[in-house]
């Protein structure tokens, strides 16, 4: 392991000293969970269930902007909106231990939802209306907004800068990533909207169905953004299958809050800004020693290849019609 990086200090001896400075009494035992951001436990205590311990990466978030995180997941929880807030001690939320900024929370299990049945889609409209209702009540103030600025054009221009993409592929592909942002950039100009807080990266991974009930976790990449950035990434499919689920989403959306369609058009942008922002995200990451072990594919030109085929189908996907609502 490469010993400069700042996670090659975060033993499981320090991991367990820092639970129990808050006056846990661990059981030894840990499990890594899946997580690459941060580092997360779960950590056995003694007489009790386990806890689950977030490490956050260092240098990614302000305090202030984790806080207001952490913030907003406790306002959705008080209005028993079905989040996972991190637990609060002394008052407390967000705490430090040789050197590393850490969160508890209560371990919460469940199951994936199945959004192949429509009732599961009609309760997450449902579960995002609530959601996106206490969200639009006040911006964020320390958390960024995604923007094409910063998940397009200064992930190119990382990606450019840094030799990241194969010699003999980067004409390819930084020509189909600087076309698509030109037309990106167009239609954000024609599709004018409104900002919210948001959950940010709201994808199947991060929802667990438990008790006839929806919950959302892990908020740490919420952010100011469109509303239908917490939608498209639940549409898959041919167009007729997404635009049934779409159907049902806004039909549970609408009972909390206002859907607004002129946001439709922003779909395909979206997605296309996910994409660029996921390559380099790992690129930026690729110092980790866990990203090589659990992206080997990164490195290879296959990977960059198939990026320039996916986003010539993206370029030709913002000229299609966008969905609609009948």
């Amino acid at each position: 392991m490469d010993t400069q990086h700042p996670f090659a200090l975060l033993t499981p001896d320090t991991v367990l000293d820092a639970v129990e400075s808050l006056g846990f009494t661990s059981d030894a035992r840990t499990l890594t969970l899946n997580s690459y951001e941060n580092r997360v436990f779960q950590i056995g205590i003694e007489g009790a269930q386990p806890l689950i311990a977030k490490f956050y990466r260092p240098e990614r978030w302000s305090d202030e902007a984790i806080l207001e995180e952490h913030q907003f997941s406790l306002e959705l929880a008080d209005l028993e909106i079905p989040v996972i807030p991190p637990m609060q001690i002394d008052g407390r939320t967000l705490f430090e231990h040789a050197g590393f900024r850490f969160s508890l929370f209560k371990r919460f299990g469940g199951r994936a939802p199945e959004f192949d049945n429509p009732d599961h889609l009609l309760m997450l409209g449902r579960l995002l209306g609530r959601l996106h209702a206490v969200g639009s009540m006040q911006p964020f103030q320390h958390r960024p907004a995604l923007t094409v600025q910063n998940f397009g054009h200064e992930s190119v221009s990382w990606l450019r800068d840094n030799d990241c993409v194969p010699a003999n592929l980067r004409p390819a592909y930084f020509s189909v990533a600087d076309d698509l942002l030109e037309r990106i950039d167009g239609i954000y100009q024609d599709q004018p909207h409104q900002t919210i807080r948001l959950h940010g990266d709201l994808h199947v991974g991060n929802l667990l169905w438990r008790d006839e009930l929806l919950y959302m976790v892990d908020l740490d990449d919420c952010r100011q953004g469109p509303a239908i950035q917490d939608l498209w990434m639940m549409l898959s499919g041919e167009r007729d299958q997404r635009q049934a689920q779409l159907a049902e989403l806004v039909d549970g959306y609408n009972e909390f809050h206002d859907f607004d369609p002129r946001q439709l058009p922003l779909i395909e942008s979206l997605r296309s800004l996910r994409l660029i922002h996921y390559s380099a995200w790992l690129a930026r990451r690729w110092e980790d020693p866990a990203f090589p072990k659990h992206f080997p594919w990164f490195a290879s030109e296959r990977y960059w290849a198939d990026q320039i085929l996916t986003l010539r189908e993206q370029r030709a996907a913002l000229d299609e019609p966008s969905l609609r609502l009948f």
